[in-house]
């Protein structure tokens, strides 16, 4: 049997990867173009939302304000108009803060990727060590217990979990801020780093809520898996401990399927930051990306779902690939 060559193995993982990235593009084109369309049927004027809803402007202010940011051209130019923008670099100005939306984009994107970051690492950890618990201990009081709080979790939504979390930690035991990234009333200068964690702990404790169920129950199931295989009864019968079965066996076993499943999660990590920012009033790309739907800000919407569409693309594209290292048959589909 002929074995593939070098060559044909790194063609064979080129054309994956174009492939992968033509769908994100096209992904991106038809994202784009949904957005503006559902933005432009919203019943808000984007002209009045501009201005605060200033109920005193005459119709000539009106028809002014609208021709200096395009409103009274098609809509079809619009689009196209923010496109080429768009492709230049240029993702134009924000009509609710006047100032350009990738200015605003970068001061807020460091709060949101922090928030969404450290909720992703601290989810995928504690959903492992969970389910790893769950699967040594199958049958047991502390196994049903961990699939009942899982079921739980997957069925609550972020922004439930993140009311629930403020009324009893932040209202009722006052141990945690209501909201907002730092102390009220204190420049932005002299808020310590202790300061910024403590503001953040319970939207993080919120958004990793949200992930811990699916790794959780997946990682059970696939240990169950190996706790059930030939090799680790055997190296029972060898004489090694739990701690030597788990290191040897179970953790390189389990472990790589856990972190691609959790990788495919980005999406809802994106979803579940917007509810938890907007409980919180936590001032990232989630609460900004709210407050230019509400008063249709059609270049601020459209470039945070542009950078929200690219990161959860990015964590679909790094569980694709985990997933064909694992999987070489997936290279040839």
């Amino acid at each position: 049997m002929k074995m593939p060559s070098e060559r044909q193995h790194t063609q064979k993982k080129l054309k994956f990867i174009a492939g992968k990235l033509i769908r994100g593009l096209s992904l991106l084109i038809g994202l784009s173009v949904l957005a503006f369309v559902l933005v432009r049927t919203s019943p808000v004027d984007p002209v009045l939302a501009s201005v605060d809803y200033d109920m005193s402007l005459t119709d000539r202010q009106y028809q002014a304000i609208a021709e200096y940011w395009g409103l009274n051209e098609p809509p079809i130019r619009q689009y196209f108009r923010w496109l080429k923008n768009m492709l230049s670099g240029n993702m134009g100005e924000s009509r609710i803060y006047r100032k350009p939306v990738a200015q605003i984009i970068r001061s807020r994107a460091g709060a949101s990727f922090a928030l969404m970051g450290i909720s992703w690492v601290l989810s995928g950890l504690i959903g492992f060590l969970l389910g790893t618990a769950a699967a040594f201990k199958r049958g047991t009081f502390l196994d049903k217990g961990i699939k009942w709080l899982s079921y739980l979790q997957a069925s609550v939504p972020a922004f439930w979990s993140g009311l629930i979390f403020l009324l009893i930690f932040a209202v009722e035991l006052n141990l945690f801020p209501i909201g907002i990234s730092a102390p009220i009333g204190v420049s932005r200068e002299s808020v310590t780093f202790a300061e910024r964690i403590h503001h953040l702990i319970l939207p993080i404790l919120t958004l990793s809520v949200l992930g811990i169920a699916n790794v959780t129950l997946h990682t059970r199931e696939k240990m169950i898996d190996v706790l059930s295989s030939e090799y680790v009864i055997f190296a029972k019968a060898r004489g090694e401990t739990i701690f030597q079965i788990f290191k040897n066996h179970a953790l390189r076993n389990a472990a790589m399927p856990a972190i691609t499943i959790h990788f495919s999660y980005f999406g809802e990590l994106f979803g579940g930051s917007v509810l938890a920012e907007q409980v919180f009033s936590y001032p990232g790309l989630g609460l900004t990306l709210t407050e230019a739907g509400m008063k249709s800000d059609i270049p601020l919407l459209l470039g945070i779902v542009m950078i929200g569409a690219v990161f959860v693309f990015a964590g679909n594209l790094a569980a694709d690939l985990l997933n064909a290292a694992l999987n070489p048959y997936l290279r040839e589909k």
